[in-house]
């Protein structure tokens, strides 16, 4: 709608709020929000019709057995609605979103084909093929923003935390670091998808929080203030972040406990994408380690718990990731769930701090 209507602002003064960052990431985010809304009931009876359900681990069925059986590939309410709402209100000329609907299309896709294999064949796609696929669009983008560069000079550094004008130069590995970081933000999300809401709204969390992000490396006086490096065209991030934010609070009026509806690999590999992908194209990747502090807790409890087990033959936790370890100590999953939030919102807030401390 934007790439369309916007020319026309010279016959209709009304249409001259589309130039507004502001303006449209509200209604990116209402229009995404009521998308996921009316779309969500449509798509949870097409999938229970299609027995695209949930096969519970035997590790959890004592606690999540009751879930047997609820609709998967949820993922499809978050995709659709948000990148509906994104060509709407987003400027489809600014390559930074053209990145970025090509990582949610992408992760998505295969995503869902993950899930569709699992519930047909009771097996997904390998892990080398899993980090592969999620590998190659990082890979691409980074080759992109080096022959192309966000801005010149910049190439291959990403921004430190509390420090002025003192950035971490990668150099050549910079397109490892962007494999680490994508791969790990997606398999980060995935792993905490294991309770009614809990990644979803960890996700909200982060992304309002690089909505801030985005918004501030974008405008050239609020980044020149707080000593952030501007990026041209960053600030259309913000359109993108809202819309997404809108299609994960539609995405929690179905999954929120008890949950109608699982969101699968097709909405976990896409939010990691969007996410991973959000931080690089910002050049706060080390910030995102401090937004999504919950998220690098899950993991490293995996981690923990691996290493543990095969070197000393003992677990640190009850069960990994360490959410299912709370609630095997008697906390309701609602309680976790509402407990985690409530992390994720103070790691939100140390991590925005660290704009101004510096």
């Amino acid at each position: 709608m934007f790439y369309f209507l916007y020319p026309l602002r010279e016959h209709l003064s009304l249409l001259n709020l589309l130039r507004y960052i502001t303006f449209r990431s509200a209604y990116a985010a209402i229009t995404s929000l009521l998308i996921s809304l009316i779309l969500g009931r449509r798509i949870i009876l097409w999938l229970s019709r299609k027995n695209i359900n949930e096969s519970i681990s035997k590790f959890i069925k004592d606690t999540h057995g009751h879930k047997q059986g609820i609709p998967t590939m949820g993922g499809l309410i978050i995709i659709s609605s948000l990148l509906i709402s994104a060509l709407l209100w987003c400027d489809l000329t600014n390559r930074l979103i053209l990145y970025m609907i090509s990582m949610t299309a992408w992760m998505g896709g295969f995503g869902m084909l993950d899930d569709y294999l699992k519930v047909k064949r009771g097996d997904g796609l390998r892990v080398w093929q899993k980090l592969a696929l999620q590998a190659i669009p990082a890979v691409i983008i980074g080759i992109l923003l080096i022959y192309y560069p966000l801005r010149p000079g910049y190439e291959t550094i990403t921004s430190s935390l509390f420090l002025k004008n003192i950035f971490i130069n990668f150099g050549y590995f910079y397109i490892p670091f962007l494999i680490f970081v994508i791969i790990g933000t997606t398999n980060a999300v995935n792993l905490t998808d294991g309770m009614d809401g809990l990644a979803i709204g960890l996700s909200s969390i982060i992304c309002a929080a690089f909505t801030v992000v985005a918004y501030v490396v974008g405008n050239v006086k609020f980044s020149g203030y707080l000593n952030i490096l501007y990026i041209n065209g960053a600030g259309e991030l913000t359109v993108f972040c809202t819309a997404f934010l809108g299609a994960a609070i539609g995405f929690l009026w179905f999954n929120s406990h008890p949950a109608e509806v699982f969101m699968g690999d097709t909405g976990s590999l896409a939010i990691g994408g969007i996410l991973g992908l959000m931080a690089v194209l910002l050049k706060q990747e080390v910030l995102l380690f401090v937004i999504g502090g919950v998220f690098v807790i899950e993991t490293l409890s995996v981690l923990l718990q691996v290493g543990s087990y095969k070197m000393r033959g003992k677990r640190i936790f009850r069960m990994a990731p360490i959410h299912h370890h709370f609630q095997l100590l008697g906390w309701e999953e609602s309680k976790v769930v509402v407990r985690f939030w409530i992390f994720g919102i103070l790691f939100a807030l140390l991590g925005l701090s660290t704009l101004k401390i510096r």
